[in-house]
């Protein structure tokens, strides 16, 4: 095939994107963008930027607020949007689709929340900040992917997939506590509105409405109702992703036999000099278009075209508005604070604890079995990258804390403890054996 100029100059770019640990390198570049920004002699413009106002609506139902609410309830109403997408995959035929495959990586998971919020309440508790309890239970997954690509190309495929899904599970435990402990008064008439909407998408989906511009135009209506609710407006993400179609409209046999048919048709149409295709040409592409259409489910389609929309743009803009702290020369000194001690501790201690202990007593007692061709050194690395746990940890922060004195500790603290997870994941990792015959 021809390529293009234009195809030439992009080559590097895409092929950039595609590298599993881009995702991760583009986020810690936001993060040290931010924490420049925010120590520089700009740094007042950094503030003001993220405070300026925008609204949306009209009178009673206007909504003015300043860009970095915007962002968080906004823009990462379509990261956990994504999530609940990779959350149905993983259920319906993925490493979560069976008791047998969910059951290490969802026990692990359960592990690495439980531990690090007791750790945390331990050191906040009966102070104002021990509603921040749920900021260390969560595991940051693009960062974890991203270090375990770098840790080597030694590691098991399915210790890869271990961590995705330990993540994946991670990620719904996340989405339960910021539903039941992160949700504040509720209004009953918009709730009920965005709930009506939402069994509007079921009924669509049931009646084989295949339309992604139908899902998404009613799912950023029932993010807007239960924004006025309420109830955090990601939680609307997560629920309208449950609503997408997982189903192709024909089989793979279909698939097969119409590709070879419509080929076969291409092949035998008339053909005419130049580059343009004939009329008849034209319909067969189109009839192929179709049948690719037909062979896949709206979830895979919405799922695969916002995802670098979500890696690249949300992600990264969350990390630029939310990672900004000063950092001054006390800085060691001044994470000897509860919310500091009780975040780093419990991300870095607890998720490594939770994790290892609960997988361990899960093979130990025989109800579940090790990754294949995993070690339990591999089991050790992957309780260590857990601890990265900085955008979602960062998020929580934002719904735990208004106090903002609380909310710069728990920065440190996250900050602190993901450097020193990723640092000490990489480092283990890198250093356990490659598997070889004799370990299969």
């Amino acid at each position: 095939m021809t390529r293009s100029p234009i195809d030439q100059l992009l080559r590097p770019v895409n092929k950039f994107i595609h590298q599993e640990y881009t995702s991760g390198v583009v986020l810690f570049a936001s993060v040290v963008v931010a924490l420049v920004w925010a120590n520089s002699s700009w740094q007042d413009t950094y503030h003001h930027l993220w405070e300026t106002k925008f609204a949306i609506g009209i009178e009673e139902l206007r909504f003015i607020q300043p860009l970095h609410i915007w962002i968080n309830d906004g823009l990462m109403a379509l990261f956990f949007f994504v999530i609940g997408l990779e959350l149905k995959r993983e259920f319906i035929a993925g490493e979560l689709s069976t008791l047998r495959k969910a059951s290490l990586p969802m026990v692990g998971a359960l592990g690495g929340m439980l531990v690090p919020a007791l750790l945390f309440i331990a050191f906040n508790q009966g102070l104002p900040s021990s509603h921040g309890w749920g900021i260390p239970m969560a595991t940051d997954i693009a960062f974890a992917l991203g270090l375990l690509s770098i840790a080597g190309k030694h590691i098991p495929r399915s210790v890869k997939t271990f961590l995705s899904a330990l993540a994946v599970a991670d990620d719904l435990g996340a989405v339960l506590v910021i539903a039941v402990f992160y949700t504040q008064q509720i209004a009953l008439l918009p709730l009920g509105i965005g709930v009506l909407l939402l069994a509007v998408l079921w009924i669509g989906n049931r009646l084989g409405v295949r339309d992604t511009f139908f899902y998404l135009v009613i799912g950023v209506i029932i993010w807007y109702f239960f924004l006025l609710s309420g109830v955090h407006a990601t939680i609307a993400g997560v629920l309208v992703a449950f609503m997408i179609p997982a189903r192709t409209k024909i089989n793979e046999q279909e698939y097969v036999q119409n590709v070879r048919k419509y080929a076969t048709d291409f092949e035998q149409a008339h053909r005419q000099d130049g580059t343009l295709t004939t009329w008849e040409q034209h319909r067969t592409i189109s009839n192929i278009k179709q049948l690719c259409l037909d062979a896949e489910t709206p979830l895979q389609k919405i799922e695969n075209g916002l995802h670098p929309w979500v890696a690249f743009v949300i992600m990264p803009l969350f990390a630029l508005a939310n990672a900004g702290m000063h950092i001054g020369r006390d800085f060691f000194s001044s994470l000897a604070n509860p919310v500091s001690l009780g975040v780093s501790l419990g991300l870095v201690v607890g998720k490594f604890l939770g994790v290892l202990v609960f997988t361990w007593l899960m093979v130990q007692f025989g109800w579940a079995a090790l990754p294949q061709h995993a070690k339990w050194k591999h089991i050790v690395g992957v309780a260590l990258l857990a601890g990265v746990g900085f955008t979602m940890s960062l998020f929580i922060t934002g719904l735990a804390f208004t106090d903002i004195k609380m909310i710069d500790e728990a920065k440190y603290g996250i900050l602190l403890a993901s450097l020193v997870s990723g640092l000490l994941g990489v480092f283990f990792l890198k250093n356990v054996s490659p598997v070889t015959d004799s370990d299969i």
